[in-house]
């Protein structure tokens, strides 16, 4: 079947083209992102103004008139923290629904942090044992680990690349007393959920999933995109450290020339690197792996899971108890 998955961001808008059967890896067949700035567009009451509105639905109907002519079965659509923290996102919706069809499905951050746990148990395999996951959006932190399918502790913090920049930065570069200040602050926010995570036991494996992460790891000298998603990409605590002397000195518009760095992430460059090394700092880690797949991957493999079956809220059979769909089969509700 073809299933499209249009994830609406902080930054972007992102369709993504799948063909995709149970039991088997999805195979990209399309991607197109719009980049839109949501979180850019909320006023001093925390709305989101009527242009970025008028944004959102048209980049909406533009993904629907897409997967219509790409032959999806199927178009699921959600949105994370942008429209999850505006103020009227009641009413945003109720408009992207009226003029699009599409009905967005919100989801909370720690349900971001779930269905990214699942993307990246299923890429590494029962093999990588108690994993630990972070994720760093342009609104918000995603952390989770488990040895299971499901994550035992899921948490989500209002860190994300974007919202740094622009409630912590004033300069293009920003000045070292803003790194500084910025790097002892994010130490204080992550102190809490660090200490919690801590306490949930030490992970075998510890990956990033997203862009953020990847573009780090590429700077910081890991295999290009062209090596394929199978290459090991590693980013470690003292490349980061070294980065970040180098990056926080350039203004965005150099950042941009960097490979691997788009010009609507550079601006946000710098502070996705500072909560990356707060968080590795913070939960006493000296590397991580890249995974390749991440939040749109694991809401395609939950929705798999229920495709021409029943309701895997519970096991039925020896391999849904122990095989590749999970080692409980504990898969949670139904995507809708």
């Amino acid at each position: 079947m073809r299933l499209g998955v249009l994830d609406v961001g902080s930054n972007t808008v992102h369709l993504l083209v799948v063909d995709a059967h149970r039991g088997a890896h999805p195979t990209p067949a399309s991607s197109d992102k719009t980049v839109l700035r949501l979180a850019e567009q909320l006023d001093g009451q925390g709305r989101l103004s009527r242009a970025g509105a008028d944004q959102l639905v048209r980049a909406v109907a533009a993904a629907k008139a897409a997967s219509v002519e790409l032959e999806c079965e199927e178009l699921m659509a959600f949105a994370t923290s942008a429209v999850r923290e505006a103020a009227n996102s009641a009413e945003v919706l109720g408009r992207v629904r009226a003029e699009t069809g599409v009905d967005l499905r919100v989801l909370s951050g720690e349900d971001e942090a779930r269905y990214t746990f699942l993307a990246a148990r299923r890429w590494y395999g029962w093999s990588a044992g108690r994993l630990l996951c972070l994720d760093i959006g342009g609104g918000s932190l995603e952390l989770a680990t488990g040895v299971d399918e499901v994550p035992e502790l899921a948490a989500s913090v209002p860190l994300g690349a974007g919202r740094v920049t622009r409630t912590r930065f004033r300069a293009d570069p920003p000045g070292r007393a803003e790194v500084r200040a910025t790097a002892e602050w994010l130490d204080e926010q992550l102190a809490p959920v660090a200490q919690r995570f801590r306490r949930d036991g030490t992970p075998d494996r510890v990956v990033g999933t997203s862009k953020t992460f990847r573009t780090l790891a590429r700077l910081t000298g890991a295999a290009p995109s062209s090596a394929g998603p199978r290459a090991r990409r590693v980013l470690t605590a003292a490349g980061l450290r070294q980065l970040i002397a180098f990056i926080s000195r350039m203004p965005s518009a150099d950042l941009a020339e960097l490979e691997g760095v788009s010009p609507a992430r550079a601006p946000q460059l710098v502070a996705g690197a500072l909560v990356a090394e707060a968080t590795m700092r913070a939960l006493s880690l000296g590397e991580l792996e890249i995974c390749p797949w991440a939040l749109r991957e694991g809401v395609i493999l939950r929705r798999l899971d229920h495709t021409d079956g029943p309701d895997h809220s519970t096991p039925n059979t020896a391999s849904e108890r122990s095989g590749d769909t999970g080692r409980t089969g504990r898969h949670g509700a139904r995507w809708s």
